[in-house]
């Protein structure tokens, strides 16, 4: 009843379909629309989670070459159609309350159990510009639905770094290198780092890499999406 009141003072049409909303919670979002977004099931490698082509693969090349130093990478979807939409929404568009739906959607994925939620953090000057961390807040809803700690200031990006769009291959990982610190306790503790969306790995490996170092015993990352891979990237 109260989502309908809100709907009818505050309309919207929904992103994907152009249907009215009919939904608070998924706000601007309809309900078929939201609930059309599909959780990934494909073949994908055992380590990082990239998309694979046969069912038979186990491990993709990256990881074969260089184990990545987080235990696993998991996400829900492919970043695509209505969640793509919806972490656009959020991340560019300011809208917060998606935060709720979307940090519900992590919770639905088979998260071993860890010690604390760390997300990935903002360079001070890109939080100043767009005012709050959008991993930031679907971590805090993650957390009060596991009831698991929330350590947001346990890791700091202390070094201001291209937008990783701007730069591709191994430039990545270069552009990362030394950008994070740990300023929390993590000593033997297992921890779950969260990020909205993986394209290459890039940053949840220089994030884990930097939690390992730290003295986590372990890292497990949880994304809400992952860009299906490129050829010759």
């Amino acid at each position: 009843m109260f989502s309908k009141l809100l709907n009818l003072f505050f309309p919207s049409k929904c992103p994907v379909c152009e249907s009215k909303s009919d939904s608070y919670l998924y706000n601007p979002f309809c309900t078929n629309c939201w609930k059309g977004i599909e959780k990934y099931s494909g073949p994908a490698c055992g380590i990082c989670g990239r998309p694979a082509i046969s069912v038979h693969t186990t491990l993709c090349e990256s990881c074969m070459k260089a184990k990545p130093p987080f235990s696993k990478a998991l996400y829900y979807g492919i970043y695509e159609g209505a969640l793509k939409e919806a972490i656009h929404l959020l991340k560019f568009n300011g809208v917060k309350r998606l935060s709720k739906p979307l940090g519900l959607l992590l919770s639905e994925l088979p998260l071993p159990e860890v010690n604390g939620i760390v997300p990935v953090p903002m360079h001070h000057k890109g939080l100043k510009q767009r005012e709050f961390n959008q991993t930031a807040a679907i971590a805090a809803h993650l957390s009060k639905k596991l009831r698991v700690p929330l350590m947001t200031d346990a890791l700091k990006k202390t070094k201001a770094t291209l937008p990783q769009t701007d730069v591709g291959g191994e430039e990545r990982l270069k552009n990362l290198k030394n950008a994070f610190s740990v300023s929390g306790k993590i000593s033997g503790m297992d921890l779950l780092l969260i990020d909205d969306v993986i394209t290459t790995g890039a940053t949840v490996r220089e994030c884990a890499k930097t939690l390992i170092k730290s003295g986590a015993k372990s890292v497990t990352v949880a994304a809400l999406a992952r860009s299906m891979p490129r050829q010759n990237t």
